[in-house]
């Protein structure tokens, strides 16, 4: 069957990547994808707005049937004219599709006029798909980064092919929150995630098929500090034991920024006053 394929990182897979990853029928579709977002890799920093994991699963379903995950570190320093060799020699692609500002090769210096130019010389038929523009401007993985940060989950939604959220194991965490009526789920926050405002959000908790009501605290913990970012959720009328289980969080609304308490009874009485809000 012929084949062909759809290039990006596809972090988010935003509304502008669903354009690029809508390929014809008639072909095995397949999407060559970088699994952590360049700038990830360049920096040294979790840039990520979902896992590689959730990512794939998105990407599978709009329809692909193949996805080849590439790693950046691995073909940074690779020539663009050799990654394109790469393609044509590994895939045979007799469509291949595109943003408008896809970059490929060492120091990003392959761009889609040298793409055009290769299809061209190759038989092969490029889609080159024009940004997509929600509230005047372009989607972009940048400008959905930029509202996580902020805290403006809604927002960085509206862009999205799915709510932002993440799935992680139920560690074992100092049982404080029991102590004061409010017992909580904690997990570790993925590593490769982009780290959202640090904060009390009103969120949404996927567990064993269900869905319930809850507010989870992303951040350090100020008053009783972790060395790593950690999820701390309680889940309204929930009061299973779930340690060692599998849970997906989904952050709604920013309610507050953390803040450091003198007491357990003060973390009491604004827990229940979050709850309220």
């Amino acid at each position: 069957m012929k084949t062909a394929l759809a290039l990006g990182t596809f972090d988010g897979v935003h509304k502008g990547h669903r354009a690029v990853l809508s390929l014809p029928s008639g072909y095995k579709k397949t999407a060559v994808v970088f699994i952590l977002p360049p700038k990830s890799v360049l920096s040294g920093k979790p840039q990520s707005i979902m896992t590689a994991e959730d990512k794939f699963r998105v990407i599978k379903s709009l329809g692909i049937d193949e996805i080849f995950p590439l790693n950046f570190a691995e073909i940074k320093d690779m020539p663009a004219e050799d990654f394109l060799s790469f393609l044509k020699e590994k895939f045979s692609p007799e469509y291949i599709s595109c943003g408008f500002n896809y970059r490929f090769g060492r120091d990003a210096a392959g761009d889609t006029a040298l793409l055009r130019k290769f299809c061209d010389e190759n038989g092969i038929f490029l889609n080159c798909c024009e940004p997509v523009c929600a509230d005047g401007e372009p989607v972009s993985s940048t400008r959905i980064r930029g509202l996580l940060e902020k805290g403006d989950i809604a927002g960085a939604n509206r862009l999205t092919a799915v709510p932002f959220s993440y799935t992680a194991e139920v560690i074992t965490g100092d049982r404080r929150g029991r102590t004061i009526g409010f017992p909580t789920i904690n997990q570790k926050y993925p590593d490769e995630l982009l780290p959202v405002r640090f904060g009390v959000y009103k969120s949404k908790v996927i567990l064993g098929g269900d869905m319930y009501d809850g507010i989870t605290n992303i951040g350090i913990r100020p008053t009783w500090q972790t060395d790593y970012i950690i999820s701390e959720t309680f889940i309204k009328d929930f009061s299973s034991d779930v340690y060692g289980k599998t849970v997906t969080v989904m952050p709604l609304k920013f309610v507050r920024g953390e803040v450091v308490f003198s007491s357990a009874e003060e973390l009491k009485k604004q827990i229940q006053s979050d709850m309220e809000a």
